[in-house]
């Protein structure tokens, strides 16, 4: 069943429930469609009156903040050991050229690394425990994780719920066609994103940017 047609089957208060703990969950370091599951939810929030679009993007922005901020004391205080346990569990997520791809972005932007990662797939699983690993600063940490929160949660789902708005007459005309567009859309997104992946894969393995065996790196400064 489709995102979007399962969440129709769901109270309200569920919705915003499992948007927040989604959400939350991904942000602390476990690969979940966050994204998909915001976007969906958004959407349904333009087509029924009885989910409130403010409450939904407050809870998908509290999820988000606080399961940053779990998974930077779990890096913190887990280390450089706590990627490799997690490279075991999620291969594909927290394989050694990721990670090395996502400590770069880190080591060269430091703060704004956590607030635009909010907007990059990768980077937004990988945010709160690496910043504590890397033992970025909390306060920078902290300043980045509400304001990256609040644009791309609250952002994402005002952006959904008005085009929700705007279209639902369109596609009710055109649905056939919506869809198909759609569809073609989000493979050619998905296509693009995992060939930049795997090219900054294969550029960090080049460089020999694989995670050592060492102390971690301050991104302090």
């Amino acid at each position: 069943m489709h995102v979007q047609e399962w969440l129709e089957q769901v109270p309200a208060v569920s919705i915003y429930a499992l948007v927040g703990i989604v959400i939350g969950l991904e942000s602390l370091g476990i690969p979940l469609p966050g994204e998909i599951v915001l976007v969906s939810a958004a959407l349904l929030s333009s087509q029924h009156g009885d989910i409130d679009p403010v409450i939904l993007g407050v809870c998908a922005t509290a999820g988000a903040i606080i399961g940053d901020s779990i998974g930077y004391a779990i890096g913190r205080k887990g280390g450089r050991p706590l990627l490799a346990w997690l490279e075991r569990k999620f291969p594909k997520h927290f394989s050694a050229a990721n990670v090395a791809t996502c400590e770069r972005s880190f080591q060269k932007w430091g703060m704004w690394a956590v607030f635009f990662g909010r907007f990059v797939a990768l980077l937004r699983i990988f945010a709160g425990p690496l910043a504590g690993v890397l033992r970025m600063p909390y306060w920078k940490f902290l300043v980045a994780n509400v304001l990256g929160g609040i644009v791309w949660a609250g952002g994402t789902t005002a952006v959904i719920y008005y085009i929700g708005v705007v279209a639902e007459d369109w596609l009710k005309r055109f649905s056939y066609l919506g869809l198909a567009i759609a569809v073609l859309i989000g493979v050619g997104s998905m296509l693009f994103v995992k060939r930049r992946a795997k090219k900054a894969a294969a550029e960090a393995e080049a460089a020999g940017t694989a995670v050592p065996e060492r102390e971690p790196v301050s991104v302090s400064d």
